[in-house]
């Protein structure tokens, strides 16, 4: 064969490869935007069907009319006062914990990179509950005492897993330490105070929305409105930190500033979104590997995930409220029951991994 029908071969076959590249990455944004789609409609549906069914169960129509100035007294109050704030709550709680988890596991690359396995709801509740019991602290000052406690929790623990960078495993591992020792100052100030006041820090410990209002509501949409621009600011970074420190660097990324930036942004997350609502477990730690398994091969799905996660809080809201008749449960309580399983498998699975399994 002549030179020329050799290069026209490798153009051919260039060509093809070129081709074949784009039909994945092309089938890849489509896939994306399908259940990116399918996600918001289906928080669509469960955000609609939150306000119109409970104690007084109101037609959509009845809704709809209601949030655009309709109604009569009594289903304003209801749609308006008690239902729409709480909603909107959860959806914003979802979507902070949500896309902080993603954050977390994707900058350190490990699935038990979540704020509530390495410490950072743990910090925001010793701060909380000691302002609480201890301090008589209420209100809009509790949310701001459980914010500083989440990032002052978060800074110790980067310092802590300092040594010449951060590496992912030494952070978790330092950061479950962190955790461990932050629960039990918890406990000890529960175990010191008054009865009363101790089952209520034990009810916010929890993660809940019940009795949750407008108060709640603005302060975290506004916090979110600051953070979610930020967070996509910063991730920017994100795809070259998930090739490796090493191969970052050579690709011109500036590694440990750029991880600072997503890990400060993940700390501020969780915090507003604990502040908020308390540690609602769970959440940012299944939220994105869901969001993984839906979406294969798109990176870290940071987008998909915060839907994920305001899906999730939605839907196990709904059912804390509506499970048990005559009982409002913590919404905690059920996002605990579908995280808790997935640990136990996680942790499976690695010692698997770990004895050549």
């Amino acid at each position: 064969m002549t030179g020329t029908g050799l290069q026209e071969t490798a153009d051919a076959r260039l060509a093809d490869a070129v081709r074949t590249v784009a039909g994945a990455r092309g089938r890849g944004r489509r896939r994306s935007v399908l259940v990116g789609a399918a996600l918001l409609a289906a928080l669509v549906a469960v955000f609609a069907v939150s306000l119109s069914v409970g104690d007084m169960v109101m037609p959509l129509g009845k809704v709809v009319d209601t949030l655009f100035g309709g109604g009569d007294g009594g289903s304003r109050f209801v749609v308006l006062e008690l239902r729409l704030p709480r909603a909107l709550l959860a959806v914003l709680v979802g979507t902070g914990f949500g896309l902080s988890g993603a954050v977390f596991q994707s900058v350190l690359r490990n699935p038990l990179a979540s704020p509530d396995i390495i410490g950072i709801s743990a910090g925001a509740s010793a701060v909380a509950v000691t302002a609480a019991l201890l301090f008589q602290v209420s209100g809009l000052t509790l949310s701001a005492s459980a914010l500083v406690g989440s990032l002052v929790s978060g800074t110790a623990i980067y310092l802590l897993a300092w040594r010449q960078g951060v590496v992912g495993q030494r952070l978790v591992l330092i950061g479950i330490g962190v955790g461990t020792g932050l629960t039990s100052v918890v406990w000890y100030v529960m175990a010191r105070s008054d009865t009363t006041d101790a089952q209520e820090a034990y009810l916010w410990l929890t993660g809940s929305l019940n009795g949750r209002s407008w108060n709640q509501m603005w302060p975290l949409l506004i916090a979110l409105a600051v953070l979610l621009p930020l967070t996509a600011l910063a991730a920017r970074t994100l795809g070259p930190l998930q090739l490796g420190d090493d191969t970052a660097a050579g690709l011109g990324a500036r590694v440990e500033p750029g991880r600072l930036a997503l890990l400060g942004c993940a700390v501020a997350l969780a915090g507003v979104a604990t502040a908020a609502a308390g540690p609602v477990g769970f959440v940012a730690f299944v939220s994105a590997p869901i969001a993984r398994r839906l979406v294969p091969r798109r990176g870290a799905a940071l987008a998909h995930s915060a839907l994920t996660g305001a899906l999730l809080v939605l839907v196990a809201d709904f059912a804390a409220q509506h499970l048990l008749p005559s009982v409002q449960l913590p919404v905690g309580v059920v996002t605990s029951i579908i995280g808790a399983p997935y640990l136990l498998l996680l942790l499976a699975r690695a010692n698997r991994v770990g004895s050549g399994g």
